[in-house]
């Protein structure tokens, strides 16, 4: 049962993909696990990386903290209601506000991270309810009921998507049959348009929007098909049938020089996808099902993607281009990866703290450390903001100093 339980992990950070905002980024500014920092520790004391403060009187959830105007973002349930909480740099609490009932049942906590855009702040709650907030007054500007404003079905585990923002559009992804992906006006919350894409529901994904060919698209994992869209039109230009057991895929696709990576967990894998100049069709050129992840995301580091397995419960290294495997390893568990400086941070669903050294789609596991303090599971992703790792466990928020 657990593995359908967490396929909600991908909630964590709800996106900006405007420079000025790059760290409201769902996994990093580009969306890829990759944070642009530098003069990082290559390896780290006995005990782990210097604590700097941990603030361990949030609520429930499997969010992890966005930044802005100095100051921490990070969303937590309290009883069966939704709070944004608001710390200050040193990890003080310095006020929290409602933004909407949030999902209790089974696994309860929060879902989403908000994303922030000027002093706007949006939230998905896990029973579809999309809501935009003025940071300032910390209160409600507007919102959408996804299931009954655009026909679209809640998720057994809860609604979950890290929406993209971008310039003055949000989109996402509700799944009806006719409205399955939107873009709204973020200001208002009015539709720019709606696709009704394949029809599917959608399937617990955070979706890419990157620059091909000329145009913005928009490439989300639904239940069975993977969809790339005109971002600015709405149109289809593509879809790739690509299903599991469950019909859950809560990890972002990566881009890179016109080629799409998409994967998911439950022992199906990955396929790389060949973009035609003009964006709109797409030809497979391999398939991998030995790298599974579940939750935990990859990264693209050097010509060779890094992460782990759902079923095959490994850390694996895969050339890009080929799609073999180069290195695979157990020395720590199954969990979520991302990339600064040169290295590898890993946190694991045993709560191993990990840092690894990829060369060539080989790594090795150089320090590492775990994670005590904090309830419930290790399933909240890495963010590292100025030489400061951020590591989320329910209710506790902790700050590691990782900079030499």
């Amino acid at each position: 049962m657990k593995h359908f339980l967490i396929a909600f992990l991908n909630v964590l950070l709800i996106l900006n993909i405007t420079s000025a905002q790059s760290y409201n980024n769902w996994r990093g500014p580009d969306r890829d696990g990759h944070y642009h920092e530098s003069n990082l520790l290559k390896s780290w004391p006995a005990n782990g990386p210097r604590m700097v403060w941990a603030f361990e009187i949030l609520g429930k959830g499997f969010s992890s903290p966005v930044f802005a105007n100095d100051k921490i973002y990070v969303t937590a349930l309290d009883g069966d209601n939704g709070y944004v909480y608001v710390l200050s740099m040193d990890g003080k609490l310095e006020s929290r506000f409602f933004y909407g009932e949030d999902f209790s049942s089974s696994y309860p906590g929060a879902r989403s991270t908000p994303s922030i855009a000027d002093n706007l702040l949006y939230m998905v709650t896990g029973h579809g309810e999309l809501v935009c907030l003025d940071i300032n007054s910390e209160q409600r500007v507007w919102s959408k009921k996804l299931f009954s404003d655009f026909d679209g079905s809640n998720l057994r585990w809860g609604f979950t998507e890290n929406m993209v923002v971008d310039g003055d559009v949000i989109y996402v992804s509700p799944g009806g049959r006719r409205n399955n992906i939107v873009a709204l006006n973020r200001h208002s919350g009015a539709v720019i348009w709606s696709s009704p894409a394949k029809g599917t529901l959608s399937a617990y994904g955070s979706p890419l929007l990157f620059e091909h060919g000329g145009r913005k698209i928009f490439a989300g994992h639904m239940a069975d098909h993977v969809v790339g869209l005109d971002a600015v039109t709405g149109q289809l230009l593509w879809s790739h049938p690509f299903s599991n057991r469950h019909n859950i895929h809560p990890n972002t696709p990566i881009y890179h020089n016109g080629e799409l990576y998409v994967f998911t967990g439950y022992g199906k894998g990955g396929y790389k996808l060949r973009l035609s100049r003009d964006g709109n069709s797409i030809t497979q050129v391999w398939e991998n099902s030995q790298l599974d992840p579940k939750t935990g995301g990859a990264v693209l580091i050097d010509g060779y993607l890094y992460g782990s397995g759902d079923r095959n419960r490994r850390w694996f290294g895969v050339d890009w281009n080929t799609g073999e495997v180069v290195h695979e390893a157990r020395d720590i568990d199954a969990g979520t990866v991302i990339t600064a400086d040169g290295m590898l941070y890993a946190y694991t669903e045993r709560g191993e703290l990990a840092l690894l050294k990829p060369d060539n789609g080989k790594f090795s596991v150089v320090s590492q450390t775990r994670i005590e303090l904090g309830s419930d599971q290790h399933w909240a992703h890495l963010v590292i903001k100025d030489g400061i790792l951020y590591v989320r466990r329910g209710n506790a928020l902790m700050a590691f100093d990782i900079r030499k």
